[in-house]
């Protein structure tokens, strides 16, 4: 197993280490700057990861609950970035777990409900056919990606969506480069299975 190569306080930067020690003393004003600059990365990569809006807002919260729960811990072994995909990853794969005991998978979503019974008649213009079809082939893609098991999708999301570098994925998810390389593989290989037709 190939180790990855931790970065050091030096890598990370004198901005960014200023950040996470000012956070770390509870400094407010260094909290809300760090929200501001990655509640967006935050809230995508959670609505990439559950494919719903409401699920990704409260998983967001939550992560930045963490964040400032924990950031004293911060070593500096990654990026700010890197260290909060790892938290948005591990709090998605336990809301995951959490929703699978549930039965989830029993419960209907508005999405399917609509698909099902028929939506309300259209007051308004879609635009081009174009448009159509690519909203029709981003579903299928959303729909093939949630097809994947979740260590595969998060990987593939982490590098296609959110352009991760190999050694950034392995720190996010606690593997190493090569096992990322054949979680990606897999994960390609079934995502052109169900978009064979495409």
């Amino acid at each position: 197993m190939k180790p990855v190569r931790a970065i050091t306080w030096t890598d990370v930067g004198g901005r960014e280490a200023s950040l996470i020690q000012r956070c770390a003393a509870r400094d407010e004003d260094a909290c809300a700057e760090l929200v501001s600059e990655h509640q967006r990365m935050v809230y995508q990569l959670s609505l990439n990861l559950l494919n719903d809006h409401n699920e990704a807002l409260d998983l967001s919260q939550e992560v930045f609950l963490r964040v400032f729960r924990t950031i004293h811990t911060f070593r500096g072994h990654s990026s700010l970035r890197t260290w909060m995909y790892r938290i948005v990853v591990n709090q998605a794969r336990n809301r995951q777990r959490w929703w699978r005991r549930r039965h989830r998978a029993q419960q209907v979503s508005l999405d399917q409900h609509i698909q099902d019974h028929g939506d309300l008649p259209e007051t308004t213009d879609h635009g081009p056919d174009r448009l159509v079809g690519q909203k029709q082939l981003a579903d299928r893609i959303r729909v093939a990606l949630d097809q994947l098991p979740f260590d595969q999708k998060t990987a593939i999301v982490l590098r296609e969506i959110d352009g991760l570098s190999y050694e950034e994925i392995g720190f996010s998810l606690g593997i190493a480069v090569g096992t990322v390389k054949s979680r990606l593989a897999r994960a390609r290989e079934g995502l052109r299975a169900q978009l064979r037709d495409v």
